[in-house]
């Protein structure tokens, strides 16, 4: 008996030392890949860089020379309105509306709606306000 647990011992320590090369060279590899793949994101940066610095350079020689000859032409660019404040209070008390009522109706679609409505139209009217003083 004393020799079938000695022998079961051995083969245990045996197995568990070979399991523990196996992880060992599996970890290794894994780390090896892991350098690998920051190495190749390392150098599409730097390629996404150099062409950048390429694109910058371009442009600025075209500005250059845009500039040197068309230094006679005007040139007027059109300030884009953005929104009123009409519309912003009506976008943001929409979703504020929408997320009060999902969240105290047990009917959570019944009360995003109906939230959804209610300060759409509360926001509207605030921005309308804020709108006209703008105005005076």
């Amino acid at each position: 008996m004393k020799r079938i647990a000695l022998f079961l011992t051995v083969a245990l320590v045996a197995v568990s030392c070979k399991n523990m090369a196996e992880e060992k060279a599996a970890q290794e590899k894994a780390k090896q890949a892991t350098v690998d793949s920051m190495k190749m994101v390392m150098e599409k940066q730097k390629t996404v860089d150099s062409m950048k610095t390429v694109m910058a350079q371009q442009q600025a020689q075209q500005q250059q020379q845009t500039a040197a000859s068309s230094t006679t032409t005007t040139t007027t660019t059109t300030k884009r309105k953005g929104m009123s404040n009409t519309a912003k209070g009506a976008l943001i008390g929409a979703g504020v509306g929408a997320v009060t009522g999902a969240v105290v109706d047990k009917k959570h679609g019944e009360g995003a709606i109906i939230g959804g409505l209610a300060g759409a139209a509360v926001g509207a009217g605030t921005g309308a306000v804020i709108d006209s003083k703008k105005k005076k």
